[in-house]
Order: C-alpha cells, then structure tokens, then sequence
C-alpha cells in the first residue's frame, strides 16, 4: 500500500470509531471514503456494530451492501446521525472544501445537510491554505444547453469526459464541468454567483457545515482540524 493510501486508511479508521450502534450514517464516494466503507465492514463483521447506511453513489451503494452493510434511502430516514466522506480540497481554518471530482457532488451535498454531524477523512495532501489551489472546482450542470450554461461559468470551465470518450454523466444523469479558477479568495461570494446561474444544480463548494477534518498520515498518527471561525 502506498504511502497516501495508508494515510487515508488511518483517517478512516479513526472517523470510524466514532460511529456507535444505532447509528444512521451517511456514507461518502471517493478513494478514501472507500477506506471508511471498508472499516465500517469490518467494525460490523467484528463486533457486531449496529449501523444503517445512506449512500451517496451507486458505487459506493454497491460497495458497502457487499460488506453487508445494511442501507437504506435518505427519503426514508430524514435526519442521519453522522457523515463520513472525503474531499478533494480542505482549507485550512475555515475547513470549507472542494468535493465532487468523483462525481457524486449534489448528493453527497444533500447527504452532508441531513445529517447532524458531518466529519471528513483526507491525506495531507488535501490540506491548502486557499480553495482551488490543486484541483478545479467540479459543477454538476442539466444536459439541456449545457454549453451555453459553460459560458455564464467562472474560469475556465471544461466538460468533463469519461473513460469512454464520451462526456461524464453522473448518478443523476447530468454533466460536470470543472472550472478552472485562481486560489478562491472569496468563496461564499462565489457560491452566491454559481446559485444563481439557471442550469447549474450543484456545485463543489462545501461551505460551514465540517465539524472536523480527520487528517491521517502514513505512520498511523491522525491530525484534527476544526474550524476557527
């Protein structure tokens, strides 16, 4: 196992232990939130934990049911007791986030508002001083006339594609585009301009809603980080 692959595994397995029984969990989509699914199986095998899953993907759905982690729909459940999830970009301080280059954005956002607790697992790798300073921010826009939703984006916006050529189209039947930006200075104005563009239906920011960020490294030690604002 790699280095950045043993770090996310130490920050799944420490988001874990804060799951008790009873629990309803939100259950994220993404490489290191494939560690969480994982240790979450294996807390279940083990100790007999006793825990429902909302997932926010079909592979991640798929993932966890072969673990046999029970699941269920959100529109069944209501509010969920804790999320768990990763994120491609955590600034540090705000712990506000970029999340959706693996394409589950909007639900992994409607996941992230259900539930009381929301806490994300990263590497250090993850960790900037400023948003959109790695990766691009991922926009989940409707088919219809999406090129002339492209040109009303910030930044340099590129449809996303797949690895058959043809464009990305997400669980919900969607497109991504991800922009290209300069390091956001101001995110929650930014948030403000992508809401009010007809034909976008969600975008990657993930703002004041992480109650810690659960940073693991390769030696097994972990790092918390909380919002200092």
């Amino acid at each position: 196992m790699s280095d950045r692959d043993e770090a996310k595994r130490t920050a799944a397995e420490a988001a874990v232990a804060l799951v008790g029984s009873g629990m309803r969990l939100g259950l994220g989509t993404g490489s290191t939130a494939y560690f969480v699914v994982e240790a979450l199986g294996r807390r279940i095998r083990e100790e007999g934990l006793g825990v429902t899953g909302v997932p926010t993907s079909v592979a991640t759905g798929e993932h966890a049911a072969s673990l046999g982690i029970p699941l269920t729909e959100l529109a069944l459940v209501g509010a969920l007791d804790l999320a768990i999830d990763g994120a491609d970009e955590v600034e540090r301080g705000s712990l506000a986030l970029i999340k959706g280059l693996g394409g589950a954005l909007l639900r992994e956002k409607m996941i992230a508002e259900a539930s009381r607790r929301f806490v994300i697992v990263a590497d250090p790798g993850k960790v900037v001083e400023r948003l959109a300073t790695s990766v691009p921010l991922p926009v989940e826009v409707v088919r219809f006339a999406h090129a002339a939703t492209a040109r009303r984006l910030p930044g340099r916006p590129v449809l996303r594609m797949g690895a058959d050529g043809q464009p990305f189209v997400t669980d919900n039947g969607n497109l991504i585009y991800d922009l290209h930006l300069d390091p956001i200075e101001d995110a929650a104005a930014l948030e403000n301009r992508l809401n009010a563009i007809a034909g976008v239906v969600e975008h990657g920011l993930f703002l004041h809603r992480v109650e810690q960020a659960i940073i693991g490294h390769p030696d097994g030690s972990v790092e918390t980080l909380r919002a200092s604002h």
